[in-house]
């Protein structure tokens, strides 16, 4: 199983650091880097690449393999509209990948309106540098399924690896037999992994009130006796949850 972690640099989807495990205080924040200290390689998936410098003279100073990855939306080419909007994650494999997610990161968020089409993405593409990753929440089938929206992808320039997680949601098997229906059909491999947002299953109320204050500075109103999160009903979303499954 692949731990698959996310920092606050993702604004309101972690309470998680980039700092070096010795910078922790008592009753800090704590880091990616202190939670995940027995891994020798580090799965980062952010949604931007403010994180990444941090990320990486951590992970240098430490001797650790980082791997990073971009989350980002995206869409058939000649459709935008939210029925079609879906994500996907493009890891970075060597130095010029980094480069290029830089390149797509700008191009989505400065030309796109946040939206990255595949007919952008091929162009800025390179299986040597690049891989692509479809995430098991909020991908096209779980947008089709649970949402009954119309997203159509196209992998025809690369070859993508499917993420299959159990976060004990009502919804979790289901979407992942679609997804093992669908990796069977195109040949396309799929792996299981644990999305990690907080250290323990104890965290998960300091997680939603960290939520909560995002959303508050967003314009949303929200509070921790009703905090009106899609999905937000789940504590394993842990490195305790990850290490129960090892």
């Amino acid at each position: 199983m692949i731990a698959i972690f996310k920092s606050h640099y993702s604004i309101g989807k972690s309470i998680l650091t980039l700092d070096h495990p010795d910078k922790y205080k008592e009753g800090g924040p704590k880091s990616v880097f202190s939670v995940a200290k027995d891994l020798d390689t580090i799965v980062l998936v952010e949604d931007s690449l403010i994180g990444f410098l941090q990320a990486q003279k951590t992970a240098e100073e430490l001797n650790k393999q980082l791997i990073f990855g971009i989350r980002l939306s995206c869409s058939h080419e000649d459709n935008s509209s939210q029925d079609c909007i879906h994500k996907i994650i493009i890891f970075a494999k060597n130095d010029n990948g980094c480069k290029l997610l830089n390149k797509i990161y700008s191009h989505a968020f400065c030309e796109s309106e946040g939206v990255l089409s595949f007919k952008d993405l091929q162009k800025l593409w390179s299986t040597e540098d690049l891989e692509l990753a479809v995430p098991f929440y909020d991908s096209f089938i779980f947008m089709n399924t649970m949402h009954f929206c119309s997203c159509i992808p196209d992998f025809s320039f690369c070859s993508p690896t499917f993420f299959i997680e159990d976060n004990g949601l009502p919804f979790d098997q289901r979407i992942r037999d679609k997804v093992v229906a669908y990796c069977e059909n195109f040949n396309y491999s799929h792996t299981n992994a644990k999305s990690i947002y907080y250290d323990s299953r104890d965290d998960f109320s300091a997680y939603q009130t960290y939520k909560c204050i995002c959303a508050k500075k967003n314009g949303k109103q929200r509070t921790l006796s009703v905090p009106n999160f899609d999905h937000l009903a789940s504590q394993e979303f842990c490195y305790e949850s990850y290490l129960d499954y090892e």
